[in-house]
Order: C-alpha cells, then sequence, then structure tokens
C-alpha cells in the first residue's frame, strides 16, 4: 500500500504485479519503469522486475485502514491478465467484498477476460471497474465492460494517443482522460479532449481531467477551458456516507 499522486485517487494496492504489452497505449508503460526501478533499489516485491507476480500476503492489508480510503488496485499490473489465476482474482474480490468502507478501482486493458470471468466475481458496489481506450482502434473494450456485472464502470482514456469522436457511453458511470507523459510522450490534441467532454456532459457522465502530459507534465498542468475538471461518480460520497 501507498500514497499516490495520482489525481484520482488515494492509495494504490498491488495483490499482482507485472504485465505484458497488449496495445499502442502500452508503449512507454510507466509501471514498467517504476518496476525496474524498484528492482534496482533491492525491493524484494520487484526482484523479478516486471515478469507477471501474484503476492499473497498483501490480501490482509485493506483491513488494516481505519479510516475509507479510495484505492486504486494494481496500479503496477492488470489484474485481468491471463497468467493471473481466477482462484486469486476471487481472492483479491474477496477482499474487496469484505471491505465495503473503501472504494476499490480496478483497471484493465483485457476487456476480453474480465467479461469472461465477470460471473464467477462477486460484484458489490464498492468496486469500480473500467477498462483504457487510447484511440478507436480498442473501443471495443467498452462493449467487454458494459455487460459485466460491475456496479460502476468507468473508461480511462490515457494516454490518449487518438480521437474518440464517437464513443458510446451506455451504462458508463465516469471517463478520466490524460495525456502521455515521459521523455518521448505521443501528443495529445485539445481537439480530442474536449470532443470527449462535451460526450459526457451530453451522456450525464462524471469527467475527470487528469492532465495534458508531455515532457513536463506539471509545467502543463491539467487545466481545461480555463478550470480544472474533477468529477467523480456520485456513488463515492453515497458510498462513504452508508458505512
Amino acid at each position: 500500500m501507498a500514497q499516490s499522486s495520482i489525481e484520482w485517487t488515494e492509495l494504490t494496492w498491488n495483490p499482482t504485479t507485472g504485465c505484458t504489452k497488449i496495445s499502442a497505449g502500452c508503449k512507454f508503460c510507466y509501471a514498467e519503469v517504476m518496476s525496474k526501478r524498484l528492482q534496482a533499489m533491492g525491493l524484494e516485491k520487484y526482484k523479478d522486475a516486471f515478469k507477471v507476480r501474484i503476492h499473497p500476503d498483501t490480501l490482509n492489508i485493506p483491513y488494516t485502514w481505519k479510516t475509507s480510503k479510495i484505492v486504486f488496485v494494481n496500479s503496477m499490473s492488470d489484474l485481468f491478465h491471463e497468467s493471473i489465476p481466477l482462484e486469486f482474482i476471487q481472492k483479491v474480490f474477496k477482499v474487496m467484498n469484505d471491505n465495503p468502507q473503501h472504494v476499490f478501482q480496478v483497471l484493465t486493458k483485457r476487456a476480453e477476460r474480465l467479461f469472461k470471468l465477470h460471473k464467477e466475481l462477486k460484484w458489490t458496489h464498492n468496486i469500480w471497474m473500467g477498462v483504457s481506450v487510447e484511440d478507436e482502434r480498442v473501443v471495443e473494450r467498452i462493449n467487454y465492460l458494459r455487460k459485466t456485472k460491475a456496479k460502476v464502470k468507468f473508461l480511462s482514456c490515457e494516454p490518449l494517443i487518438g480521437p474518440l469522436a464517437k464513443l458510446n457511453l451506455k451504462k458508463i458511470d465516469w471517463v478520466i482522460v490524460g495525456g502521455e507523459s515521459g521523455h518521448k510522450p505521443r501528443p495529445m490534441k485539445s481537439d480530442w479532449v474536449i470532443a470527449i467532454h462535451e460526450q459526457c456532459k451530453k451522456a450525464g457522465v462524471a469527467f475527470f481531467f487528469k492532465q495534458w502530459g508531455g515532457k513536463n507534465k506539471k509545467a502543463n498542468g491539467r487545466v481545461l477551458n480555463g478550470r480544472t475538471y474533477d468529477e467523480m461518480p456520485e456513488v463515492v460520497e453515497l458510498e462513504r456516507n452508508a458505512v
């Protein structure tokens, strides 16, 4: 567990680590770079760098948090990677089921496996399920997500590397948009961001603009149309107040 600098969450919890590239959005994977850095620092959890690994010893961590948290699950991996057994995914879900006071945000690029397994998992109200949609080549991921039993569904359009002019936002509760950062970031056009924002407004979907990205993402900031957009699904406050 670690405090997170990611704008749309509070903590990260990584019961699995490691991944393999699956689409264009993976090209400059932040988690891969960070895993190698943590390996070089001698952290036991990352001794295998970015190879897919499960960490059963981390499953008790959410039970120890004394106040409600918003938690990004597997910032350093993909829970629905084909190398992660269903039995372990079910254990991760059991932890989330047992801790309704926390919001758990799960994000995958492997939407097809998510759909294949979703009936084998218990979808409590506090599990937000998302898919990454970096450009039009992977919009089919949204259809797989839409068909799952997840109570809250979201899209992460980050890194946004192409236009998404005709998003089907039916049954989608939240959209995050962000540009790529790092040494050789692919550019994100403002028109792409504005078009997604307009679609969210029309559909009544919460919109969160994370960053413009670029080599100096701090300097480029996260202001769009003269303001920041930090919208979250309305259920977050309802869930916290219900505990």
